[in-house]
């Protein structure tokens, strides 16, 4: 569980050269620009070795690490 939300953590480092907490706001703060957060979506692709669906990618489901994880669990990504 924790291992994908250190490794998303990491990516977003590379991208906004800023650690943040799996709690921390990505989207919504404007951490990440459209762009930056494609690229997250495309890492996070590679490492789970399945698409995520577009209908999936939004605010409320991307704007956290548990966020994210937990779009991913639910939606049986990881």
């Amino acid at each position: 569980m924790t291992n994908i939300k250190i490794i998303i953590q990491e990516e977003i480092m590379e991208l906004a050269f800023k650690k943040v907490s799996f709690d921390e706001s990505i989207i919504k703060s404007k951490l990440l620009d459209s762009i930056s957060t494609v690229d997250l979506i495309v890492s996070i692709e590679e490492l789970i070795g399945k698409e995520i669906p577009q209908h999936l990618v939004n605010e409320e489901n991307f704007d956290t690490i548990d966020c994210i994880y937990e779009t991913l669990k639910k939606y049986n990504l990881y």
